[in-house]
C-alpha cells in the first residue's frame, strides 16, 4: 500500500508540472502570437481582416496542444494505469 501512495503522490506532482508547463506555453504562445500580429497590422493595415482570422486559427492550434496535455493529466490523475499494476505485484500476483 505504501508503493501506491507513492504513485498517486508523484503522479500528482506530474500533473501538476503538466498544468503548469501547458499555461507556461501557451502564455508565451500567445504573447508572441499577439505581438506578430500587431506588428503585421501596422505594416499593412490593409491585411488587418485576413490577419485577424489567420490568427485566430493559430490560436486554436496553441490552445489545442495545451488541452491534449491537460487531458493527459487529468486521464493520469483519475484513471491512473500504474494503480492496478502496483496493487497486482503488491496482492503477489507478479
Amino acid at each position: 500500500m505504501e508503493n501506491i501512495a507513492h504513485i498517486q503522490g508523484l503522479t500528482a506532482l506530474a500533473v501538476g508540472i503538466v498544468f503548469g508547463m501547458g499555461g507556461l506555453g501557451t502564455a508565451i504562445g500567445f504573447g508572441i502570437l499577439g505581438g506578430r500580429f500587431l506588428e503585421g497590422v501596422a505594416r499593412q493595415p490593409e491585411l488587418a481582416p485576413l490577419l485577424l482570422g489567420r490568427m485566430f486559427i493559430v490560436a486554436a492550434l496553441v490552445d489545442a496542444v495545451a488541452f491534449i496535455g491537460i487531458g493527459f493529466a487529468l486521464f493520469f490523475t483519475f484513471a491512473n494505469p500504474f494503480v492496478p499494476a502496483a496493487m497486482q505485484a503488491a496482492a503477489g500476483g507478479g
